[in-house]
């Protein structure tokens, strides 16, 4: 997916929201004939597999309520979806945003990468645009914007479910190492999980920084094992956790387990297991198979993409069926009306359940889990909403 606009749902001249078109409204209705949303997510390089699950979430939603005649104040209305590539790139994504803006969406879901959903969020909010993300960095919902939603969990319960459950789990003795991506998502939740750990009087010996792309960690291996870890806490990205389980693997120093945030819990970090003592990974995007509706969600899902989910795509899922609910409730397309909506909406998610925002845009029913990596599949080790 290039980084400009999906052409194939994108007319260039279109520079004009379609509320203000009066070219495009049919008769004397407000509601437009079509409307687009935006979707931006890093759709290239190392985490393209993540952005493409999620913009995979909306297009099935969209596809379903087109099939079913989606309609507002009795309005039949055709849900169009723009696509942008924001690269992991907080500088690319505040471009993609400008274009979104520039092109008349009702509303934005994205992005994945905390720094990008906070660099995004002035441009969306200066045009009043709904913002969804599925960023977990505390920072986006505390910028005073009420445009900014999140559909998950924050870092906050993150930092704690890891602190809380490596100091429990993993020994009283045990030598921890702590290490980030760098970036405002990785830092901050390692940073929030030292300082669990620290309250549950666990020694963190050795704590570092990369940036998100570092695969050579032959050094820090040996920093490792010369400091005799035994528990790594991680928010690398897979394929940096996969790169430093080898770089131990040459050293024979496996006996250590790791712990990783939500972007270690992917199905390429499956690559890993087996190969040290263990892995584990927290997430406040819950798998689909842990709801009641998950299977069917899953079947559709690989019948419409012949891939399995690898990631949240269930959660854009519900959030376009949120959102489309907040226009019908709003009988408006206009994107203050929809910002309205969805601050009041106790929306009605089809595998989820139910997506309800207090006044910041936090989700209020949310939770995180606790996966292992076992038998070449993430299982589900303990999950709550108050660690």
């Amino acid at each position: 997916m290039p980084s400009s606009l999906n052409r194939r749902r994108f007319t260039a001249g279109l520079a004009v929201a379609p509320w203000a078109a009066g070219g495009l409204l049919s008769g004397c209705s407000n509601i437009p004939d079509s409307i687009k949303i935006g979707v931006a997510q890093p759709l290239s390089g190392p985490i393209s597999a993540l952005g493409k699950d999620l913009l995979n979430g909306v297009q099935l939603a969209v596809d379903e309520l087109n099939k079913a005649n989606f309609s507002i104040d009795g309005k039949r209305v055709a849900l169009e979806i723009m696509s942008v590539d924001d690269k992991s790139d907080a500088a690319t994504g505040k471009a993609v945003a400008q274009q979104l803006v520039d092109a008349g969406v009702v509303a934005v879901i994205g992005h994945l990468n905390s720094g990008v959903s906070i660099e995004a969020a002035p441009i969306y909010s200066g045009a009043g645009l709904a913002q969804i993300a599925i960023s977990t960095n505390p920072k986006f919902t505390q910028m005073g914007y009420d445009t900014t939603f999140r559909m998950v969990a924050n870092d906050s319960l993150q930092a704690r479910a890891i602190g809380a459950f490596a100091a429990g789990q993993f020994g009283e003795a045990a030598r921890y190492a702590a290490f980030d991506d760098g970036t405002p998502y990785g830092k901050g939740l390692i940073d929030g999980a030292v300082e669990q750990l620290k309250a549950e009087k666990r020694e963190v010996v050795l704590r570092e920084s990369f940036d998100d792309k570092t695969v050579a960690f032959e050094e820090l291996a040996q920093k490792i094992k010369a400091e005799k870890i035994a528990v790594i806490v991680t928010t690398l990205n897979d394929f940096q956790n996969l790169a430093l389980i080898e770089a131990l693997r040459k050293i024979d120093y496996t006996n250590v387990r790791m712990l990783g945030g939500d972007t270690a819990k992917t199905t390429d970090m499956t690559k890993g297991a087996g190969l040290i003592q263990g892995i584990f990974a927290t997430s406040p995007v819950l798998e689909a198979k842990e709801f009641v509706a998950g299977r069917q969600f899953l079947e559709k899902y690989l019948g419409a993409f012949k891939i399995p989910p690898a990631y949240g795509g269930h959660y854009t899922y519900d959030s376009m069926y949120v959102l489309s609910a907040a226009m019908q409730a709003a009988k408006s397309v206009k994107p203050r009306d929809v910002v309205a909506a969805l601050h009041r909406i106790n929306g009605y998610a089809p595998v989820t359940g139910t997506m309800k925002w207090d006044e910041k845009g936090e989700q209020r029913y949310a939770a995180v889990g606790v996966y292992e990596l076992r038998r070449g599949n993430w299982e589900l080790r303990m999950r709550s909403d108050r660690w």
